[in-house]
Formats: C-alpha cells, structure tokens, sequence
C-alpha cells in the first residue's frame, strides 16, 4: 500500500514562512509524507490540514458561532472580548480531525452558566487553568482542545486555552449548534455503561472565586459544576471530559468550527441590513419565519439557566437559554435541534434570547437540523425529552 499524507494550508503568509527551510516547514507544521510498501500496490490518499487562526478567523467565528448558537452560546461582545484575550495569549492551529490518531485523547473546554447573569466572570488565567489542571489529573497526553459547542463566545472558547496550554484545537466541536445541558454537549457519553466524567471548572471573582475538579457520573459532574456556576456569579470556565479521536469522530460536529468561520464570512461580506439575514438564510438553506414587533417577552432565571418565552405577533417562540420551539397560531415552524434564531429587523444583527426586548423589531429565521452539523446527542431522545418539563411543549 502507497500512503500519502497531503498537507494543505490555510495561511498564505504562514505558508511562505514555513517554505522558507525545510526545518521550519517541519517544525511548525509537523506533517510527513510517507510510503509505506507493502505487497499489494494500493493508493490511499489523506488529507491533513493545519490553519493558523486568525483574529479575522475569530471575528467571523463570533458571528457565525452567534448565529449557529440559536438563542444561546452567549453574546456577541463577549465573543469579541475574548477575541482580544484570546490574541494577547498567543496564537494556535486549527487541525482537522485526520491529524491525529484514533487512540489520542482530546479535552472539551466550556463555559456552563447563564448568559444574563449580570455578576458573571470568568478570566484568562481561570480558562487556561481548567486545561492545566485536567492535564495534571488525567493520566494520558492531551493532543488538542475542543469547544463545546458554536456559539458567540463559545465558538472561538478554546482558542485562548489551547493557545495557552500550547496545544491546537481541533474541528470537531462537541456540538455544532449552542444546546442548554451539559449532557447535551458530552458526545453521548451519557449512553456508555460507567462512564466517569472528569470535570475541572474556574470561575468568579474575589469571594465569589470558586475553582476545583469533579470526577463522578455525568448527570452529577454536570450538576455540581452547573452549581458551582450559580455561587461563582453565574458561569464558569470548564475543562472536561477526555475521550479519545475514534470516538469523536462518531460523536461530535466534525467540521463545524470551519462552518461558523464560513458562515460569519458570509454574513460580514454583506453591507449592515436586512440582506445579511438573507445572507445567513441562502448559507444554512433556511427559511425566515416572521418579522415583526416583539409583544411579549418573559425571562427568569431557573437553575442556572434563562427560561421564557417570546412573542412577535401570531409567532410564539419558547427558549432554554436557545430557543427551543417557534409556532404560528399554533403550527410548529421549528423545533430543537432545528436552529431557530432572532435577528435585529433593521440592522440584521443576530440577537441573543437574553437580549430580546419587548417593542423590538425582529426577524425569526428556522433552519432544518439537517443542514447543521450536530453531536449524536441531538438525536437522543432521552436527552431532548428533558426539555419538554421545562418549555411545557412537546419536543419529540
């Protein structure tokens, strides 16, 4: 057999630098092309790429992970804040999943909280150590960072770690859409007979600082940590859950880094206005539902998480941090894991469930779940049946 590693770059002027000798080519992007004969002649062809990102990279991460987030994944600013924390670490790669071995095991970093809690904090130095600590604690090299989920400020959350933890992340999100549980974002883990969730959290300040390391069931890790998230303020930074790549591959949003990336190109190469919407709309082949004025808009705080319910016109939508349901007079447009998503009408700025504000002019798009790239965990209807308590709506 004849094995090929083709290496491609996504950075012209990395890829004039590492050109420059064939040290630094090796050095910094570590890929071989090897034969390896044996009997039969047999061509197999693997495509490995290495992308050094960006802060253009993250700006459109921002934007596509605020729009794939679907009323959750946090808010915009935030997103742009941590852009600049993010930089002033360091840089680092975006690696495709065929880099690596099927054996080697990879982290989830994430933030657990609720997006409005106005006393929330989490800092560069409480990010980075969730990944040292879980490097301590687990027994096994770690060889790349994975997000959680896409979201505003949870597409490009990883990006800081791995940059300080001198570590790639890897594009394969747990989940290509934003989602309310942390089980939802565990990559089915949930389904494997004594599996152990190791989880290292960080967050709050001064005496609300809380830091530590959980290893129990996941619906317990998943809660104590969530807990944990209410006494720091209201979110923490969370490093969990080593599995190794062949698992990932079945389980998580492989690619669904690049499709946030992609989909803020998208929606930035189009002048402010409604024509992003549609932008957005023509990318992820979805539909807009309704626009029209906010009437009601109801938001409490239950557990962690931001629960309500919005209303434009005949349109009902209900939310669980994302929103989780979108009706007209009744007749269901979209449900979880669809994506459903609000936008400013005027500016087309897509907008948060916690940011809706009752007189605002909005516009509601619906995208199918088939056209996202989703974690096995959208599937699982033990999973999705937790949200019908909660909204009060049937989701199965």
């Amino acid at each position: 057999m004849i094995q090929v590693i083709i290496l491609k770059v996504r950075d012209p002027e990395a890829e004039n630098a590492m050109f420059t000798t064939a040290a630094g080519f090796i050095a910094e992007m570590l890929c071989i092309v090897s034969l390896h004969l044996f009997g039969k002649f047999d061509d197999e062809v693997k495509v490995m790429t290495r992308r050094l990102l960006t802060k253009d990279d993250a700006i459109k991460a921002v934007y596509g992970g605020c729009i794939l987030g679907g009323g959750g994944g946090g808010w915009i600013q935030d997103g742009l804040q941590k852009t600049e924390s993010a930089f002033e670490v360091g840089s680092t790669s975006l690696i495709t999943i065929e880099e690596l071995q099927d054996d080697d095991y990879v982290v989830c970093v994430a933030l657990v909280g609720a997006p409005s809690a106005k006393e929330q904090f989490v800092d560069s130095q409480q990010l980075v150590e969730t990944v040292l600590r879980m490097q301590k604690e687990f027994p096994h090299p770690i060889k790349a960072i994975m997000t959680n989920e896409n979201g505003a400020s949870t597409t490009i959350n990883g990006w800081l770690q791995a940059a300080g933890a001198d570590l790639p992340v890897l594009d394969a999100p747990c989940n290509g859409r934003a989602h309310p549980t942390g089980s939802m974002g565990s990559l089915n883990l949930s389904e494997v007979d004594g599996y152990q969730s190791l989880q290292s959290y960080s967050g709050g300040k001064a005496v609300k600082k809380v830091e530590g390391f959980v290893s129990a069931t996941l619906d317990k890790s998943s809660n104590a940590v969530r807990f944990m998230s209410v006494e720091a303020g209201g979110m923490v930074a969370v490093c969990r859950n080593p599995v190794t790549v062949g698992y990932v591959k079945k389980h998580a949003a492989v690619g669904g880094i690049t499709q946030a990336i992609e989909l803020g190109e998208a929606f930035l190469s189009v002048p402010e206005g409604p024509g992003r919407i549609e932008a957005v709309a023509s990318f992820l082949k979805g539909r807009v539902i309704h626009s029209g004025k906010v009437s009601t808009f109801n938001m409490n705080q239950t557990g962690g998480f931001d629960v309500g319910v919005v209303r434009i016109d005949d349109l009902e939508l209900t939310f669980w941090n994302e929103y989780m349901t979108a009706e007209m007079n009744g007749v269901r447009k979209g449900t979880f894991p669809d994506l459903i998503m609000t936008f400013d009408a005027e500016t087309g700025l897509p907008l948060v469930s916690a940011e809706i504000q009752e007189g605002q002019s909005i516009t509601v798009l619906s995208v199918p779940k088939e056209n996202l790239k989703l974690s096995s965990t959208m599937f699982n209807e033990k999973l999705l049946k937790t949200v019908e308590p909660i909204i009060q709506k049937n989701i199965l």
